[in-house]
C-alpha cells in the first residue's frame, strides 16, 4: 500500500520562509509525477505545483516565482519552498502521487500552513 506523509507546517512571518516535506513509502517514487495542493477555509482546493519523473516543474500564478518545488529520489521525497509567504497562502497542504489513473492517486494527511505576523 501507498502512503505519503507531509511535515513541515506551522506559523510563518510574511517575509520569512518553509520548506513542506513530503515523504512516500509503497511506491517506485522516482517514475511518479507529483503535486501539492492546498485549500483555504471556505475555498475549494487547488493545484499549487506540480513536478514530474524527470523533474519537470509548473506552478500555479498565485505563487510563480515565490515558490519552488523539487524532488530527492533518493530519498523518496518531494519538497516545497514557501518564500515570501503571504496570508493569502494560508491553507492546508496536500501531497499527491499520481498514477495510471485518476482513482487510483494517492493523497496525503495534509499539514497546516499559516502566514500571519
Amino acid at each position: 500500500q501507498v502512503q505519503l506523509v507531509e511535515s513541515g507546517g506551522g506559523l510563518v512571518q510574511p517575509g520569512g520562509s518553509l520548506r513542506l516535506s513530503c515523504a512516500a513509502s509503497g511506491i517506485i517514487f522516482s517514475v511518479n509525477a507529483v503535486g501539492w495542493y492546498r485549500q483555504a477555509p471556505g475555498k475549494q482546493r487547488e493545484l499549487v505545483a506540480t513536478i514530474t519523473s524527470d523533474g519537470g516543474t509548473n506552478y500555479a500564478d498565485s505563487v510563480k516565482g515565490r515558490f519552488t518545488i523539487s524532488r530527492d529520489n533518493a530519498k523518496n521525497r518531494v519538497y516545497l519552498q514557501m518564500s515570501s509567504p503571504k496570508p493569502e497562502d494560508t491553507a492546508v497542504y496536500y501531497c499527491r502521487v499520481f498514477r495510471s489513473t485518476w482513482t487510483d492517486d494517492v493523497w496525503g494527511q495534509g499539514t497546516q500552513v499559516t502566514v500571519s505576523s
